[in-house]
């Protein structure tokens, strides 16, 4: 009998695999990544796809920009996947594949084939995904892969969603054309924009604080210098006052 691994199981394989320390500011963002795909990975719904590949990659990009050091985000990621018994190069080169599949496509032509796969020609693989996806009653909808579904939006066609409007529209379209719930791509949605924009405003202020702590530590590194001059000064000049009284 199989024992489904447990999400304690997949942390103490992450934290295996990558040993050195993750800082505090992203610490949250890997674990909860993490459990959400434990979660997922574990749900007999769920099937692995392109889509949500995307998601996973652009997910962790995102929320991982500007982490330091840079070397660690490599092992971190590849932890992550191996904890979760899966391949961090595999995700990255479907969520790569997805993306130069319409790379080329204008956003009203990929938002079409998004709500209605069934139409049209072109994309093959991911349209023969998004079939499969609009006709599967028991398809696991995650925020994960509604990220992926953003992600390509957004590569090809920016614009549409940086306006509310137009981006709720879309993402309307979408989520009827495929079959899952409006409000949950839009919330999901929504929310990950604000989380990236409180990120950026955290790292923003971690910067601050940062670079105020180094021009302290200069500052107290000149005083130091200048004070030792100074003392070094008063003992040459008391040096020289006794010597010249020892001449006299």
């Amino acid at each position: 009998m199989n024992t489904v691994r447990t999400v304690s199981d997949t942390k103490r394989a992450f934290y295996t695999h990558h040993t050195r320390p993750i800082n505090s500011i992203y610490r949250r963002v890997v674990e909860e990544l993490m459990v959400e795909m434990h979660l997922l990975s574990v749900n007999v719904d769920f099937e692995y796809d392109p889509i949500y590949a995307l998601g996973v990659v652009s997910s962790f990009d995102q929320f991982m920009e500007g982490y330091v050091p840079e070397a660690d985000k490599a092992s971190i990621f590849t932890a992550l996947c191996q904890a979760l018994e899966s391949d961090a190069n595999v995700y990255r080169a479907d969520a790569q594949q997805v993306k130069e599949q319409v790379k080329d496509w204008s956003g009203e032509a990929l938002v079409a084939l998004l709500s209605d796969p069934h139409q049209g020609d072109g994309a093959d693989a991911l349209r023969e995904r998004l079939k499969a996806i609009a006709n599967n009653p028991k398809f696991k909808y995650s925020r994960l892969f509604a990220i992926g579904l953003y992600t390509l939006v957004s590569t090809v066609d920016p614009e549409r969603v940086n306006t509310e409007e137009t981006r709720s529209q879309a993402l309307e379209k979408i989520a009827q054309g495929l079959g899952i719930s409006v409000e949950k791509l839009l919330k999901d949605i929504e929310l990950y924009r604000s989380n990236l924009e409180k990120l950026k405003q955290a790292q923003a202020v971690m910067k601050d604080i940062l670079e105020a702590e180094r021009k302290k530590r200069q500052e107290q590194i000149l005083e130091k210098d200048a004070s030792a001059a100074a003392s070094s000064s008063t003992e040459e000049t008391e040096q020289a006052t006794d010597e010249s009284r020892k001449e006299d």
